[in-house]
């Protein structure tokens, strides 16, 4: 479901309070120019993600990403929104525009950036069905292409795997843009006009 729904208190036992999730919050690319994780406290992280997600307000037109629930379980996080609200990730992926003539900054090209899956639920799918669930988001939200930079998983470092791998999306119906490395791809999916207009 999109973030805004869930709760605060969902968000904090998904991502926990040790391990990466708990570390990031989602702030890798949102890191403004000058920032690093050092220099932002973790207190300041979370009160970031909650006011990005806008958890526990229904309402809300935008939200940063999606909560997986089983049951009443939340169990898995997928950041995707549009593109030119990942700040940092033209710093962090430079390459992945390699050979490509496009507006960088266009609204209506959306990215999933991280696809996270709580300890003890993994291996059950949950990854999939959030990138499955993102590229319906997206096409909702108004959304003309979405996008992802997901990395082999084979040689890849543990951290390097919150993209997600390229199999994960391409099930979604995303097909590969191209290999910008040994490890690391960019894939896509065009989505036309979306369906209803919404904000993005």
């Amino acid at each position: 479901m999109p973030a805004n729904r869930a709760s605060e208190d969902d968000l904090d036992r998904l991502l926990g309070s040790r391990g990466r999730g708990a570390v990031c919050r989602c702030q890798r690319y949102k890191l403004p120019p000058g920032e690093s994780f050092g220099s932002v406290p973790a207190e300041v992280r979370r009160e970031r993600m909650i006011e990005q997600t806008a958890c526990g307000q229904p309402r809300a037109r935008r939200t940063s990403g999606l909560v997986a629930y089983l049951g009443e379980e939340p169990v898995g996080w997928c950041a995707v929104e549009p593109r030119p609200a990942f700040d940092g990730l033209l710093r962090v992926y430079k390459v992945p525009w390699q050979d490509r003539e496009e507006d960088r900054d266009d609204p209506g090209v959306w990215a999933v950036t991280c696809l996270f899956t709580r300890a003890g639920y993994r291996r059950r799918g949950i990854s999939r069905a959030l990138a499955r669930e993102a590229v319906q988001h997206a096409r909702r939200r108004g959304a003309t292409a979405l996008e992802a930079y997901p990395a082999r998983a084979a040689g890849a470092l543990a951290e390097e795997l919150h993209v997600g791998t390229p199999d994960t999306f391409l099930d979604a119906g995303m097909r590969l843009v191209h290999w910008v490395s040994p490890r690391r791809a960019v894939v896509r999916i065009d989505l036309g006009d979306g369906e209803d207009g919404l904000s993005r």
